[in-house]
């Protein structure tokens, strides 16, 4: 989006979400003119949204599958495309019986995809209107690293201290880290904790789990608070700090592979800090790219997790392959969104 707004600056774009937590971080999202929820997908909602806005194309994200929508702009000729696409062979469109959802994709002018095997398994239903462009999210997070990023009392916290970055975390993340804390192979390692619900009572929960470590929160700071040097763990009670605090971190531990799934490994790994995740990460890709080349480690349980941790704290050489292979695998994946904008006759 900041690309194509950059060379044509005259385009106005509308940017939608479903989600509450992805309107909050990007409301306010310079490179887009409109900034809104998508309205319930029925038949009613679409007519009506798309006859107010009157697009010229509409980009559909991932595996965000608005059929109504879809229809609607078929109806009024209105191109439709897929970007960074995911498709997997356990979805209703390879079954023999989703006859109607299969359908619905020929609503699409074109599939821009992450990977081959979501090209097949889109070519075995016929549609051979797609290319393998990779995920923009690459471009996304390459870009925060030439971004000057001010943040005083994180690098207050820090200091030359080692740091663990939590990101996105839940409580079955928070308890293998609490116990990671009491163990006495710890040392000193401090924690940045950013947990993914950031509600009044699960910060209280936080403050109660780490008492005996005094933990700060970060709403409460000042930069020239005297304390921030010689605390030991600050929770991030605010939304969009997540993806500048893994710049001043030795280690990350992604949450959500205990439960719902993982969230963004991208974020931590482009600043070439290995990272550590739960099991529950077979459908994320990087999540199997990263562990395949040594740049992430998937863990089972808080034994693994402790034992990884004073692995690359305790090795040099050890940690350095890890934290090159992060950022390389970020490095050779990016360029999609100039294949994209490209193909779009955009660039």
């Amino acid at each position: 989006m900041k690309t194509l707004k950059k060379k044509h600056p005259e385009i106005i774009i509308f940017l939608t979400f479903f989600s509450p937590s992805g309107f909050e971080i990007r409301k306010n999202y310079e490179y887009a003119d409109y900034i809104f929820y998508l309205p319930y997908d029925s038949p009613r909602n679409a007519k009506k949204l798309i006859k107010l806005v009157k697009p010229k194309m509409a980009i559909f994200v991932k595996y965000e599958f608005w059929f109504n929508y879809f229809i609607e702009l078929k109806k009024n000729n209105i191109p439709l495309y897929l970007i960074s696409g995911v498709f997997r062979k356990e979805q209703h469109f390879f079954k023999n019986w989703a006859y109607w959802q299969r359908k619905q994709l020929n609503n699409f002018d074109y599939f821009f995809l992450q990977d081959e095997s979501s090209a097949s398994l889109l070519k075995s239903i016929g549609l051979n209107n797609n290319m393998v462009t990779g995920d923009t999210r690459f471009d996304r997070v390459s870009e925060i690293l030439n971004q000057k990023i001010e943040l005083p009392i994180i690098q207050k916290f820090k200091g030359d201290d080692t740091v663990l970055c939590a990101g996105s975390s839940w409580p079955p993340d928070e308890d293998i880290i609490l116990d990671y804390l009491n163990s006495k192979s710890s040392n000193e390692t401090k924690l940045i904790i950013a947990p993914h619900d950031i509600s009044s009572k699960h910060i209280e929960e936080l403050l109660r789990k780490f008492k005996d470590y005094k933990p700060l929160l970060y709403s409460k700071l000042k930069s020239d608070s005297r304390h921030i040097s010689s605390a030991r763990i600050l929770i991030i009670d605010s939304i969009g700090l997540l993806n500048k605090l893994y710049r001043f971190a030795d280690i990350a531990y992604i949450g959500g592979g205990f439960g719902v799934g993982i969230h963004n490994l991208l974020e931590p790994a482009v600043y070439g800090i290995p990272v550590i995740y739960g099991p529950n990460h077979k459908h994320f890709r990087e999540a199997v790219a990263l562990a395949e080349g040594q740049g992430g480690f998937p863990i089972d349980n808080k034994i693994e997790f402790k034992n990884i941790v004073n692995k690359l704290l305790s090795d040099k050489d050890f940690y350095n392959m890890y934290s090159e292979a992060a950022a390389e695998y970020i490095k050779k994946n990016t360029g999609s969104s100039l294949k994209i904008l490209q193909k779009l006759e955009l660039d």
